[in-house]
């Protein structure tokens, strides 16, 4: 594991708001983290001492006088964030700044050979300060030490043929892959500038994303948001199963209802939820009909997180959700049930878990950092 030098309150401060601008000059580090010139000259020197911040050029002011520019040092190091998703393993390094470092994709019956991939393209003189993994799964709040695993089954697998390969001592975190899509949405998607919204992903699964206050809502058990578990189905005379509403809302059953509708005449049966939506946007009359009563349960399941969350703001994601053919059925059905609530298609597509999950592992990768800092200068 990196050894993390033992900083000053003030350097820790320093630390933390030059992670968070990526470059700045002292006068600026000084306005961003509130504190006197000299005291953050001092700091940048303790920084630059233990080789956490380094001097990269200079700026040139209004009156003429250049000022120097600091960045993040080598010794900052680099964070890895991991999604393992249903038929994908999306992997990114980065450094505490956020920049970009490494990244691979692969299968996910390859994923221990794909986050081997991005270790190896990571700067070694980087030390890594902590690991996010993005599961299909209850994710239990704070960090899991030895012998950590997803809350349930579901990601158990692919996860420990995983765990194998990530470096030994270094922090590692699970997090909801639903609740990093919402992360992305948040900082770099559709519901910027946004501090209260959900997150509905509808693709081969359901979930759901809670942001309040420009934090996701976890719950006691890690299990905010886990819209497979509401009752379904529910009325007379029927039993509500186990995930059932997960697997009617899913991919594959939605694949199912296509083929039950499809003629001879209407063409090959789409075999993948994006052929169905080709075909739809292309025109195809079965295809439409059903992606509109598609478009319907959604409206329906939007409509039930509105009236708990009051969110303001639902954003569609997920490999069926986020498509925009989706989003007028799903407008008009909420809009019948509820009451107003802005609705738009995800604009982070398929990287939004692994965007979220990356931002996730830098802010507790500075966290490892100013963590050092001692409680009193």
């Amino acid at each position: 594991m990196a050894t993390t030098p033992r900083l000053t309150e003030s350097a820790g401060a320093v630390f933390a708001v030059l992670a968070e601008a990526g470059s700045a000059t002292r006068p600026q580090l000084a306005t961003m983290a509130g504190l006197s010139k000299p005291t953050v000259s001092s700091a940048v020197a303790e920084l630059e001492g233990v080789g956490l911040a380094a001097h990269s050029g200079t700026s040139s002011g209004g009156t003429g006088r250049s000022a120097a520019v600091y960045r993040l040092g080598h010794a900052a190091g680099a964070v890895l964030a991991v999604d393992l998703g249903p038929a994908l393993t999306r992997v990114r390094g980065c450094a505490l700044d956020g920049t970009l470092l490494a990244e691979a994709t692969g299968p996910r019956a390859g994923a221990a050979d794909v986050v081997r991939e991005a270790l190896d393209a990571l700067p070694a003189d980087a030390p890594l300060r902590t690991i996010v993994v993005a599961v299909g799964d209850v994710a239990a709040p704070g960090e899991r030490g030895g012998g950590m695993r997803p809350a349930t089954a579901k990601a158990g697998p692919v996860f420990d043929a995983v765990a194998v390969v990530l470096p030994p001592g270094v922090p590692v975190h699970l997090e909801n892959n639903v609740n990093c899509a919402a992360l992305a949405e948040l900082h770099e998607g559709a519901a910027r500038g946004r501090h209260t919204f959900g997150y509905l992903r509808i693709g081969v699964g359901i979930g759901l994303g809670i942001v309040v206050g420009g934090r996701v809502l976890r719950g006691a058990n890690g299990a905010a948001g886990e819209l497979a578990r509401l009752p379904y189905p529910w009325a007379g005379g029927s039993e509500p199963r186990h995930e059932a509403l997960e697997e009617y809302m899913g991919a594959r059953s939605l694949l199912r209802r296509a083929a039950q509708v499809w003629q001879k005449a209407d063409g090959p049966c789409p075999r993948t939820t994006d052929r169905l939506l080709a075909l739809a946007g292309k025109g195809s009359a079965p295809a439409r009909a059903v992606l509109d009563r598609h478009a319907v349960d959604v409206g329906r399941l939007a409509a039930a997180v509105i009236a708990v969350l009051d969110p303001g703001l639902v954003v569609l994601g997920g490999s069926t959700g986020a498509d925009p053919r989706l989003l007028p059925g799903v407008r008009a059905e909420v809009e019948r049930l509820s009451w107003p609530t802005e609705l738009v298609s995800s604009t982070v597509g398929d990287l939004g878990t692994v965007v979220g999950a990356a931002r996730l592992a830098v802010a507790r990768g500075v966290q490892t950092v100013t963590e050092a800092a001692r409680t009193k200068d």
